[in-house]
């Protein structure tokens, strides 16, 4: 049995509880395993938007939901920033919900003094922003790409080949076509500059990274839906990517960790 790893501080986003794509079981898995003085939820914990077309929420998503809350009731600070998907939680800035704590934006002070932005993203996503009717468009396309995934996966399986992720691929190539991510880190980057922050810590676009873009330290969670990511600060203020890959009760080796002291890492699907 594994012993719980301990940070300072967890950081998770994009998990999309209610998706049919969600891997909530791996979430919790993850949430066994380690610990935190801090967990910030950085948005789209909650898929509303899928919710509202067909409701699925199977026992899993409350057993992620009641791991949180045992975690908040045991002293952990649980921080919930909403993102597009969760937007109806922005109605409650200020709220506390068994513990959890709702805010639109935070400061997070590092443990080496540095100061990081905490947002979701969606507000510098100029599809989501300015476009409603085409980003759940775009929602619909993601969710036929995943389904698309579930049959290659198992095709690749049957014929001993590796796990390889379509819609990963697609979203990928859709985006470096207009340059989204670049962009997208460019433009969040600049909004921590505004904020007097030395760094910012974000979601939304499924694309984990840690990088420093001009002086900026620029800090993506990733997701739950594909690559299964999750950042963690220790003690010492240093920032580590962690890709839970497999299930505990499945295989021995429990995680595929990368520690991220320079550059810039994009993680492989779970």
């Amino acid at each position: 049995m594994m012993e719980p790893r301990r940070f300072r501080t967890l950081f998770i986003s994009d998990v999309h509880l209610g998706s049919k794509a969600a891997k909530a079981d791996f979430l919790l898995d993850f949430l066994r395993y380690h610990e935190a003085d801090t967990i910030y939820l950085v948005g789209d914990i909650v898929d509303g938007w899928r919710l509202k077309r067909s409701w699925y929420w199977p026992q899993v998503c409350n057993d992620v939901v009641q791991k949180l809350l045992r975690k908040a009731r045991k002293g952990t600070r649980v921080v919930y920033i909403p993102g597009n998907h969760d937007e109806f939680l922005r109605a409650f800035p200020g709220t506390h919900f068994g513990g959890i704590e709702v805010v639109d934006r935070i400061i997070h002070d590092g443990a080496d003094g540095k100061k990081y932005l905490i947002l979701h993203g969606d507000e510098f996503d100029v599809v989501v922003r300015n476009a409603r009717l085409l980003a759940y468009l775009g929602d619909w396309a993601y969710d036929t790409a995943i389904r698309i995934n579930v049959v290659l996966a198992a095709v690749r399986r049957h014929l001993g080949m590796p796990y390889w992720s379509f819609s990963a691929w697609a979203k990928l190539q859709v985006k470096h076509a207009v340059n989204f991510i670049g962009e997208f880190q460019r433009v969040v980057a600049e909004e921590a500059r505004k904020s007097g922050a030395d760094g910012v810590i974000c979601g939304h676009i499924h694309h984990a990274v840690i990088e420093d873009m001009d002086g900026i330290r620029y800090i993506n969670t990733g997701d739950w839906v594909e690559s299964c990511t999750a950042i963690a600060e220790h003690e010492d203020g240093t920032f580590e990517l962690i890709t839970w890959r497999a299930l505990t009760s499945n295989v021995p080796t429990l995680t595929s960790v990368e520690l991220l002291e320079e550059g810039n890492l994009t993680p492989q699907a779970a």
